[in-house]
């Protein structure tokens, strides 16, 4: 049978309604979370993250130092700011048999219908789901936070869209006192409409967010693990850099290929914010949807391959950019998107998969960080984008719109 006959007949099959639509690609993201938590937990290897994440809440009430070890009930240290006990709680409050599916169908969800509020067409939001499904199953594997991380910050853009700054204000700072990612949030202050409520409001939570530790915890404990909480990330940000499992960004691509491991990230960070706040001279196009879309995929990317915190499964935050990328470019596709969707998809979100060759992972894209080079590239190609595409106007508005019609 030829290729393109194997091929019509792949996409015929998965255009079938149960492929398209959104009740069952809720079904299958909260389906593959609820599997791997049963496995987990009839297997007993509920993974250690979760212990994790529960004793923050614990440790909060019983007032033991958040960023200590507690050998005796998790390994490895809590890196997560003390306002995280809350959102852990109602979750470790319940046996673990019942609290960690919860949680894992709970960062399923918030991710799912984040994405979903995107402004974007039935297919596009379907085909971010696709593509995004391998990742968010490693993430989960891991029971890993960045799930919910991703969904603040798409949340703080979608809430300064629609003029809910408030709102927006309340995921930006909330993704800071949780994670320090949702700072990044801040890059969509440019496309807010009401800039010093959105300014006065990140105050406000940022307050509220501070004190809010102490009505579980005593004011004197909460403000000595700010403090510690603080050189912990310091700490952990110099272990990073010579992780194999961690640091699988830029910075970790550089000192590993070289050997220099004692160079700073510093001028690599100052360039990689540079080459990203270029575009952002083209004040005409603020309020252009493409441009805001764009800038969203940008800042998800950069997050993740400018992070020395980032590790294979915290790609979600990369292959989310990349998947919001790849269904906003104009159509048909040229040859260069499909070339670094293709990449991305096998080398970053795929690697350590049967599809891609294991020892090849085990030998040069994991030791090296290579995990990162189809991101770069597409981040590349997003501040391209992002300077060339000339200012829309009501005509070619309107072509592009009937250009991207339809699978």
């Amino acid at each position: 049978m030829p290729s393109e006959t194997i091929l019509q007949k792949t996409l015929d099959f998965f255009q079938k309604p149960f492929f398209t639509r959104y009740k069952s690609l809720f079904y299958i993201w909260l389906g593959s979370a609820l599997t791997l938590a049963i496995i987990r937990v009839v297997s007993h290897k509920l993974h250690n993250n979760y212990q994790v994440y529960k004793y923050v809440f614990w440790n909060m009430i019983q007032e033991f130092p958040l960023y200590n070890p507690r050998p005796e009930f998790y390994k490895d240290l809590n890196h997560y700011g003390p306002l995280f006990s809350y959102i852990i709680a109602p979750f470790a409050l319940l046996p673990d048999y019942i609290g960690a599916p919860l949680w894992m169908l709970a960062l399923t969800s918030i991710l799912y219908f984040s994405i979903k509020d995107l402004n974007l067409k039935t297919w596009q939001h379907i085909v971010i789901f696709w593509l995004c499904l391998n990742s968010l199953i490693g993430s989960l594997t891991n029971v890993q936070f960045n799930i919910a991380s991703v969904a603040l910050i798409i949340y703080s853009y979608t809430l300064i869209r629609k003029e809910k700054d408030v709102w927006a204000a309340f995921v930006i700072m909330l993704g800071v006192f949780v994670k320090l990612y949702g700072i990044v949030g801040f890059a969509f202050f440019l496309f807010s409409k009401h800039k010093p409520k959105l300014i006065l409001w990140s105050f406000i939570w940022g307050a509220i967010f501070f004190a809010l530790p102490m009505l579980i915890s005593s004011p004197d404990f909460i403000i000595k693990q700010y403090v510690c909480w603080f050189h912990d990330l310091i700490a952990k940000n110099g272990i990073n850099n010579t992780s194999l499992m961690q640091n699988v960004s830029v910075f970790g691509m550089i000192k590993r290929v070289s050997g220099h491991y004692e160079w700073s990230n510093l001028p690599v960070l100052l360039g990689g914010l540079l080459i990203s706040a270029i575009p952002y001279v083209q004040f005409r196009k603020y309020k252009e949807e493409r441009f805001q879309l764009l800038t969203l995929a940008l800042v998800l990317i950069f997050t993740v391959i400018f992070s020395t915190g980032s590790e294979p499964n915290t790609y979600i935050f990369a292959i989310v950019g990349a998947a919001l990328w790849f269904v906003i470019q104009p159509r048909p596709f040229d040859k260069i998107v499909w070339i670094l969707l293709i990449l991305v998809m096998w080398i970053t979100s795929f690697g350590n998969s049967f599809l891609f060759p294991h020892s090849i992972y085990r030998t040069y894209i994991l030791p090296y960080a290579f995990q990162v080079i189809p991101c770069v590239l597409i981040w590349l190609r997003i501040v391209y984008e992002l300077i060339v595409t000339p200012t829309r106007t009501p005509s070619n508005e309107a072509i592009n719109s009937n250009s991207r019609t339809g699978l």
